[in-house]
């Protein structure tokens, strides 16, 4: 029997990052884990209100959270866990449920605010991210689930800023974590390290200092080339798309740079448990088909 869990996927898996959720899905259910998508959910808000006196930041985000608590009321899903895709929405959800939780007076506030919203206790709701799942799950069964391992293939992790960052939220030492890695080596491929693997790419630098963004992933790319990496894997859209879908403007930049293709994490999940059709890796950019087809992976 699976285990039933409330799901929030968050804008950018409904679009630019299909790929994210359809690869995370049938991976879950390969490992007995049923996602429910929460029912209305909204934009989680992209980012954690950082001052004292702010109320109106926490609505998109506690909205969200209210409808876990319906979902589990309703005998829909079996707790009251949120599973998070996108490292900015995990962030953003669980410093927001936090923050309710202990902070009563902005709790008061909210429900003055959100009056045509029941209120949200935040009793038994718990924000947290796939990876913490899995690793909950356990790396053996991960192993028992493998159909194709991905022997001969290299892969760097890249964890980036928000999985880690702050304490208490981040879901590993943000000093030395090693879950992308129990994982990669779970799925029988081998581990590259770098040094920049927490290391910012630039996120929303990306707007509007382009070539902010360009310079700090060139060099987190170029530590996975010269480390004999085969492929990067990471858990952010925005990441993905900072890493992979502007390598090409990044080697305008720095012409030394070889391509690299970048893949989410789930997505080697997928391809190593034989799941072809959910792996989604005709919308990778750059394309890693060729290089999994050298490597004998279909």
């Amino acid at each position: 029997m699976s285990l039933r869990l409330a799901y929030y996927p968050g804008c950018t898996l409904k679009t630019n990052a299909r790929n994210y959720e359809a690869s995370a899905i049938a991976s879950s259910k390969a490992l007995g884990i049923e996602l429910v998508e929460l029912p209305r959910w909204n934009c989680c808000g992209t980012v954690h209100a950082l001052a004292k006196d702010d109320v109106m930041h926490y609505i998109a985000p506690v909205r969200n959270l209210i409808r876990v608590e319906q979902l589990k009321n309703s005998g829909l899903v079996d707790d009251g866990r949120l599973v998070t895709l996108c490292e900015m929405c995990y962030n953003t959800l669980k410093r927001a449920d936090v923050t309710v939780k202990e902070d009563q007076e902005r709790r008061r506030k909210l429900r003055e605010v959100m009056e045509e919203e029941p209120p949200y206790s935040g009793g038994g709701v718990e924000v947290i991210h796939l990876l913490q799942l899995i690793r909950e799950v356990g790396w053996e069964r991960v192993k028992k689930r493998l159909v194709r391992p991905l022997r001969g293939l290299r892969v760097a992790p890249y964890y980036g800023c928000l999985l880690l960052r702050p304490r208490g939220i981040g879901i590993d030492d943000a000093n030395n974590p090693t879950i992308f890695e129990r994982l990669i080596e779970s799925l029988g491929a081998e581990v590259v390290e770098i040094p920049f693997k927490a290391k910012c790419c630039g996120s929303y630098q990306t707007v509007h200092m382009g070539h902010v963004a360009s310079e700090l992933s060139y060099r987190i790319l170029r530590q996975a080339v010269e480390g004999g990496a085969d492929v990067i894997t990471l858990a952010c859209p925005l990441c993905e798309y900072n890493l992979g879908e502007r390598q090409g403007e990044i080697r305008g930049l720095f012409p030394d740079l070889k391509y690299i293709p970048v893949l989410y994490f789930t997505q080697l999940m997928a391809l190593a448990f034989g799941l072809e059709d959910s792996v989604g890796l005709e919308m990778n950019n750059p394309d890693p088909r060729p290089l999994l087809r050298r490597k004998g992976f279909p």
